[in-house]
Parts: C-alpha cells; sequence; structure tokens
C-alpha cells in the first residue's frame, strides 16, 4: 500500500498535473478563520475553489503557499477562491506563519482535524479542486508549485463564463 501511494505521488508530481477526482461526493466544510469567522464551502457555490490542508510542520506545506498565492492573484475578479485549512495547530504558531507569509486568502481552523477526517486528507499537503457546482473534480497529495501554466490551465478549464 505504502508503495503504491508513493509511487502516485511521485507520477502525480512528475506530470505536475492534477488528478481527476473518483473518491465520491464532496464532504461538508464549514470551518472558523483565525477571526472566527465562520466559512461554508456551499457559500462558494458558483465559483472554484481550492481547499488546501496545510500544518506550519509540514515544509512542503509551507513551501506551495506562496504558488498558491500566486495563483489566487492571477484570477483575481474572477470565480475563484482559496480556503487553506490548517490541522489542529495553535492559532499563535499559525499568525506567526502569516506575518511571515501573507496570504490573501482565508485560513481555517481545523482544530479536531474532524474535516480532514471527512475530507482523508491523509498526507500533507492535500489540495482539492471544487468545480462551481459544488463538486471535487480534481486532487493533489504532496507539494505543488500552483503557479505553473498547466496546473493553472486545468482550473481556468472549469470557470463559469
Amino acid at each position: 500500500m505504502r508503495l503504491a501511494a508513493a509511487l502516485l505521488l511521485w507520477c502525480a508530481a512528475a506530470s505536475a498535473q492534477l488528478l481527476s477526482w473518483s473518491g465520491g461526493p464532496t464532504p461538508s466544510l464549514r470551518l472558523p478563520d483565525l477571526d472566527g469567522k465562520e466559512h461554508a464551502l456551499e457559500a462558494y457555490r458558483g465559483k472554484v475553489v481550492l481547499v488546501n490542508f496545510w500544518a506550519t510542520w509540514c515544509e512542503p506545506c509551507k513551501e506551495e503557499m506562496p504558488s498558491i498565492e500566486r495563483l489566487r492573484r492571477s484570477l483575481e475578479g474572477r470565480p475563484f477562491a482559496v480556503l487553506a485549512v490548517n490541522l489542529a495547530e495553535p492559532d499563535s504558531r499559525v499568525q506567526r506563519f502569516l506575518s511571515q507569509v501573507p496570504l490573501g486568502f482565508p485560513v481555517l481552523m481545523d482544530r479536531d482535524t474532524a474535516a480532514a477526517k471527512a475530507w482523508k486528507a491523509r498526507l500533507l499537503p492535500a489540495t482539492y479542486i471544487i468545480g462551481p457546482d459544488g463538486r471535487i473534480r480534481y486532487s493533489y497529495l504532496g507539494e505543488l508549485d500552483w503557479s505553473r501554466d498547466q496546473v493553472r490551465r486545468q482550473i481556468v478549464a472549469l470557470l463559469p463564463q
């Protein structure tokens, strides 16, 4: 099983393509951000949403955050949103990271890891691309340069016209 997972990660990294989703329906996502404001995935219906599960102790997670921000900025003004879901870390640790790496998207707090479990985010980073209809279209496990042209094209193809 580990060999299969390692092979899957290697193949995905080598192709740097998002993998089509075949893992079932989109789980619910309703979490507070660092300011306590609740974000619900269904409120983003009509937009393409990148949902990224991460932690500050995860080096690949931290490394890919600037590319997620570059992608977000490149699609500003279009129906695209990013929700970063932090796994059970203290607010102070997340805020310290954000003071060093400013991000223009909400960081949601999965304090008990229930959301990560529901989404089956067993490896970090784990990222899911949600279509405007609210269904998961793509996933990616591991670090990715989200601002790469090939990845951006896959996401732009999902944007409503």
